[in-house]
């Protein structure tokens, strides 16, 4: 596997298909709207987003603000069967509702409205038909081990009543289930141990998708618990067929820095890694493929008619306040400058150790933000010639420096800069260095520990995004830069 994610940045939990030469990918999304990006690649390795699942206010509810955090989209299942993809997922706002499942003939969409699977409480939904095209629903019980159901996906009836599949191999949490078949046998392969350090991949099998199921002695068939590798976390995974016959699988993982105890800040990420079968059991290869460095850097003058698929925005709809056009991007007004709840913030994912990213806003007050959630944060307030660098770590709210006299037309900005080679005990994984742009450089105002946006101290299940806000009225961006790797001196 290496230590390169195929998705770097907050693409956790995913899922994959094979329909003839090109495949399909999708992650969690959790509180952010739009909600389960969707990636296309030939060769597994180079992605390329082509929208989200759930676009649209009738697909997908979700809630700013504090109370919203880690709300949302929980691990989805993306398949192919009977010309159409089918995608079912879980939100947590929605839960009582049961999973939600979406088609779509083309993958760019438009997709269905969501039906909901009434009366199978839980997360982690998988579909999978066997030959006679009875559809298969299969979930993680919050109760504890794996259920399923039979179900009509067109309408999420239930044509069965639920019952235990398996309870897993004794190891925390079994969750993420995923059937597969390959010649005789049905493989179920589930995700334990907790998404955290101790995660892990586990496989069962059984001559029908119902069972009786049977452990793989080798399980867990993957974890890099108790392992000095680079890549920690690794588990959730799916299982996809190539067209030459071969095998991959896709997981996510997390990439921790800095001294003990260790953060990770970009959330879990998705790794690519290769399968053989031995005795009819899946063995997994790490490194398999060669996977480069994703390109992640891009510049955004928001010239075109829409939104490019990255934006996302936490609890709101970006479409309703975020409008591009010619002379830039126009944002409707947000939270009020003194507030500290994010409103409207239109944000990218953070996906790269190193990076800078900019935004010109020449008309307007506004923030550049880096968000692990709204009590996780540190911003860049321009209100009319004053910019301050504010930080807000739980009930903490505190202004670390100010000055005057900025131009409308400098733009304000960020880095992200790598600590590793810089001596000292009690190191976090990098430092924040926040300001404004002046003849090309930074002029630093504040830096700040970056363990304080990490995981490990915020909680929670996704990681950093980087956005602009307008603040109190609206304001027009000209331009927002994200660099990764090389930062702006």
């Amino acid at each position: 596997m290496g230590d390169v994610p195929v998705l770097p940045g907050f693409h956790p939990d995913p899922s994959i298909c094979r329909v003839g030469e090109d495949h399909y990918l999708v992650t969690s999304s959790f509180e952010y709207f739009p909600g389960v990006p969707l990636f296309t690649s030939r060769d597994l390795v180079h992605w390329e987003q082509v929208g989200s699942v759930l676009d649209r206010p009738d697909q997908l509810r979700v809630r700013p603000g504090q109370a919203g955090a880690d709300g949302g989209i929980y691990a989805p299942t993306i398949r192919h069967h009977g010309g159409r993809f089918w995608l079912a997922t879980t939100n947590i706002d929605q839960i009582v509702d049961g999973h939600l499942i979406v088609h779509a003939e083309d993958p760019a969409g438009p997709w269905s409205t969501p039906v909901f699977t009434a009366g199978t409480l839980g997360v982690d939904p998988d579909l999978a038909w066997d030959d006679d095209g009875t559809c298969h629903l299969t979930w993680s019980d919050p109760f504890g081990g794996i259920a399923q159901a039979t179900v009509d996906p067109f309408t999420g009836e239930l044509t069965s009543p639920p019952r235990p599949l398996w309870e897993g191999t004794g190891l925390a949490h079994p969750e993420g289930p995923h059937l597969h078949r390959r010649g005789a046998w049905w493989y179920l392969v589930v995700a334990e141990g907790g998404t955290g350090p101790g995660h892990a991949v586990s496989v069962a099998r059984a001559p029908a998708p119902t069972g009786p199921f049977e452990s793989c002695p080798a399980n867990p068939v993957l974890s890099h618990r108790s392992t000095g590798s680079a890549v920690q976390s690794t588990g959730h995974a799916d299982l996809v067929e190539l067209a030459d016959g071969s095998w991959a699988m896709v997981h996510l993982g997390v990439r921790p820095r800095g001294s003990f105890p260790k953060y990770h800040v970009n959330g879990r990420e998705t790794f690519l890694a290769g399968i053989d079968w031995v005795d009819d059991w899946p063995v997994v290869v790490e490194d398999r493929f060669e996977v480069p460095p994703a390109e992640t850097s891009f510049v955004d003058d928001f010239a075109g008619p829409a939104l490019h698929p990255r934006w996302i925005a936490p609890g709101v709809d970006p479409t309703g306040f975020a409008r591009p056009g010619e002379g830039g991007l126009r944002l409707a007004a947000g939270r009020a400058p003194e507030s500290r709840e994010a409103e409207r913030l239109l944000a990218v994912r953070c996906r790269d150790e190193q990076w800078t990213a900019t935004a010109t806003v020449p008309h307007g007050d506004a923030a550049l933000v880096v968000r692990l959630d709204d009590a996780h944060q540190v911003c860049l307030e321009r209100v009319g010639d004053a910019v301050a660098v504010r930080m807000v770590v739980g009930p903490l709210d505190q202004v670390l420096a100010r000055t005057t006299g900025v131009p409308a037309d400098a733009p304000l900005a960020v880095r992200a800069v790598d600590v590793a080679g810089e001596p000292g005990f009690r190191k976090g994984p990098d430092r924040l260095e926040l300001g404004v742009v002046e003849d090309g450089d930074v002029r630093v105002l504040a830096s700040v520990d970056g363990r304080y946006l990490s995981t490990e101290v915020a909680g929670g299940f996704t990681g950093r995004v980087v956005g602009v806000e307008a603040l109190g009225g609206d304001a027009v961006v000209s331009r927002v830069t994200y660099t990764g790797g090389a930062a702006l001196s």
